[in-house]
Order: C-alpha cells, then structure tokens, then sequence
C-alpha cells in the first residue's frame, strides 16, 4: 500500500508541477504516465495490472474514450511478438538454449577477457530472440559458477546483463521499445522496417557494442585467474535438431522476405509469418508445444505493449507529444549528428529511472513532431535513435530487468554498476550516433 500512495504523490505532484507550463488537460496527462511509471518502477502492483490502469484512468479523466484505449491492446503487432514467444517457449521447452549458450562459449579462450566476451556475445545473440529476462536468469549462475573471485564474478554478471540489453536491439522482437517504434510507424502510415532490413541497421550498433563493452568490463582483471570449467557442446537430439532447422527455414524466409520488399517492392506480412510459425509449434508430429505451455506466454508484457501504445496515442492525441516538442525546439535547429546525440542523451539518462517501453511510448511522439520538419529519412533515423537509445540502460538495478536480476546475486553493489554504467551510457550514446550519422543515412 505504502507504494500506491507514494505512486499518487508524486503523480498529483507532477500535476501540481505541469500546470505552470501546461494545460489542466497536459498537466494530467503528464500526473497520470507519472503515476504509473511510479508503479511499473515499484512494482506496488503487478506489471499486468498498471499496464491495464490507461483504460481505466484515460476516459475517467477526460485523456481518450474507452474504444480509443482499448484498441491499442490488439494492434497486429502484438501478434508477432505472440508468435515469436511460441518459438521462444519451445526452444527453451527441449533445451535448444543450452546447445546455444554452449557452443558461443565454446568458441572463447578460458580468459578472463575471453570469458567476458563469451557471455556477452551468448547473452546478445540469444536476448535478440528470447526475453533478456529469461536468458539473464539463464546465465547468471553460469557467470557465477565460472570463478570464485569476486572480482570476476561482478564483470562476468554484468556481462551477461549487458549483453543481455544490447541484443534486445538485433531484432524487431528483442525488446518491446523495437515493438513500439513499429506499431508508431504503422499507425502513421510511416515507411516500416522489414524483418532483415531492422536486423541489417542495427547490427553495427550491437556489433559494436560487443567489442566494447566487454573490453571495457575487462579492464584490471585479465590477470586474473578463472578455474577450469569443462564447457563441452551437448550433442543435438532428434527434437532439438527438428526445431533448429524450423528456425533456419523461418530465418531464411526473414532474409527472402527483406529481399522480396528490397528489389521487387513486395513482402509477406511478417505478423503473419511469425504467429504461423508460432502456431506451428502446436501441430503434432511438427510442433513440441500442447496449449498448456502458453502458460509460460508472458501476458502481462501483452498489456504492457497495450499500455505502451496508449501513451503514445494519449500524447498525440491530445497534442501534448506537439507541445512539449515546441518547448524543447532548441534541438530541432542543432546540426544533424549532434541532435542525434542530444535525444539520444535525454533518452538513455531518462530511462535509467522508468520503464524503458513507458519512456519510448513518451519520446516517440514527441520526437515524431521533429520529424515531420525534416527530411523523411532523417526523421526515421531520429525515431530510430530514441528508441535504441531506451536499451542503454547500464547504470542503475531499476532500468531493466537484468539489471536487476544480477544485483539479486548480492555479489554487485549499486555504485560498481553505476560507475561502469556510466562509461558505457556515453559510449553508447557515441556509437549510435555516430552510426546513425555515417551508416544509416547510407543505407536509407
């Protein structure tokens, strides 16, 4: 209870605030996303119900009508990311993970350096495609299993957690900011990304990102000793082997899918194609699941998107997104390069404190109306920026889940985390924008 209340103080006091540069409507619109970031952040409620709080407080407010809240909860996006959990669950319900996990880390010298690097490449590689929850809580009894040195065991954790964040940034279904970029777009009839053109973007972001990272982690402990763990590659069953090579024809039909759309103006619905591979897994003698598995689908993340796409309709909607933009139009007359590290910035120390799908559904809208003064594909850049911007989240336990769930190990203390944190969120921010800049305004 004493979270509730804490949740209403600071939502009424961010009202109180919002009205000496707001209308009463703004101002409680900005009250309200306070109040629930508060609860997202304090978890006084569970994660499903705060996200299902919009279709109540937006019509008994005056912020949007029922209709228009609750429609935002079954946008066709959210069906991809269905469908991409199926596939998560099953590969996890026959072990296929661990044969991943395995072989990555198979492919590293037994350094302390090599270590760091294996687990943050592991965890990245399988983050772009299963919850970074999950893979977190996956690999952090690994990274402690790996030495008894404190010391190492602290950068191993934080490797997995790192790399766990920056592989959510692969792929359109890695992390739920990608999610909500794209379900902006459609509703704007802006240009989309297509599966593999998302992928081919974002991979010198993350690419760079791994060779940083773990060298930056790495730092004062290559002298270190690491005891001799066998990491042997468990060998394939016939189910496993089944299942990878489900995901290889699901892969290339990614590939072909972003080819088709590249060269002949043409592609599959990519929501299509990923539920029906995700309902695949149900058919028997093909598929491994029963529909007593969906147990494990994390509905709750279902709402969150829901919750997600609310705010940002309630922000443009209500003109709010445009107001603050005018009030923060400085930005719009920087040079390109440095405007991308300016949201860049703003949203990277933003999401330190809140929900990184929360944030994205603030900064998309408002950074959308900067985009409409500028050319089409510098204002796709720009949104792209903001969102990959949200996953670089390294300084504090509350900015993401694993973040959080290797400070549960009570083997890192909060000023080590914030300490490496910090160097990582200005090279974060440096890489994107500096990627932004130079790469993609190539590739678009």
């Amino acid at each position: 209870m004493k979270g509730i209340i804490t949740a209403i103080i600071i939502g009424v006091g961010f009202f109180a605030l919002a009205l000496l540069g707001f209308s009463s409507q703004h101002a409680t619109l900005i009250g309200l996303v306070a109040f629930l970031v508060t609860l997202w952040t304090n978890e006084a409620l569970p994660l499903g119900a705060v996200s299902l709080l919009p279709i109540l407080l937006f019509p008994i407010f005056g912020i949007l009508e029922t209709n228009a809240v609750t429609v935002n909860y079954s946008k066709s996006i959210i069906f991809l990311f269905l469908g991409g959990f199926m596939l998560a669950i099953a590969i996890e319900k026959i072990g296929l993970h661990k044969y991943f996990s395995a072989k990555l880390l198979s492919f590293f010298p037994k350094t302390p350096r090599g270590i760091i690097y294996a687990l943050s490449i592991t965890s990245a590689l399988l983050s772009s495609v299963l919850s970074n929850t999950t893979i977190t809580l996956m690999l952090m009894p690994i990274a402690l299993f790996l030495s008894e040195n404190v010391r190492l065991k602290v950068r191993f954790l934080l490797a997995t957690a790192y790399g766990a964040s920056v592989g959510g940034i692969l792929t359109p279904i890695g992390t739920p900011p990608n999610l909500i970029l794209i379900g902006f777009l459609e509703e704007h009839q802006l240009p989309s990304l297509a599966f593999g053109e998302w992928m081919f973007m974002m991979l010198p972001v993350v690419g760079l990102m791994l060779l940083i990272m773990p060298w930056i982690l790495s730092l004062g402990v290559t002298e270190e000793k690491v005891e001799d763990v066998n990491h042997s590659v468990p060998e394939l069953s016939t189910l496993q082997k089944r299942l990878y090579g489900i995901i290889v024809v699901l892969a290339v039909v990614l590939l072909g899918n972003t080819f088709l759309k590249q060269f002949f103006g043409f592609s599959l619905n990519e929501k299509l194609v990923l539920l029906g591979f995700g309902l695949l897994m149900f058919v028997p003698r093909i598929g491994f699941l029963e529909w007593e598995d969906t147990r494990k689908m994390p509905y709750e993340i279902i709402f969150l998107f829901g919750a997600g796409f609310s705010i940002a309709a309630a922000f443009s909607y209500t003109g709010l997104a445009a107001d603050i933009a005018g009030k923060l139009s400085f930005i719009s007359n920087l040079p390109l390069f440095w405007m991308f590290v300016a949201v860049a910035l703003f949203v990277t120390f933003s999401t330190e404190v809140t929900s990184n799908t929360a944030l994205t559904s603030i900064a998309i809208p408002i950074f959308y109306e900067f985009s409409k003064l500028m050319p089409e594909n510098e204002g796709t850049m720009l949104l792209l920026v903001a969102t990959v911007a949200a996953s670089y989240a390294f300084m504090l336990p509350i900015a993401t889940p694993p973040n959080a769930i290797v400070m549960s190990s009570r083997v890192i203390s909060i000023k080590e985390m914030a300490s490496v944190g910090l160097k990582l969120n200005f090279i974060g921010v440096i890489v994107l924008s500096l990627v932004a800049y130079f790469i993609w305004s190539w590739m678009m």
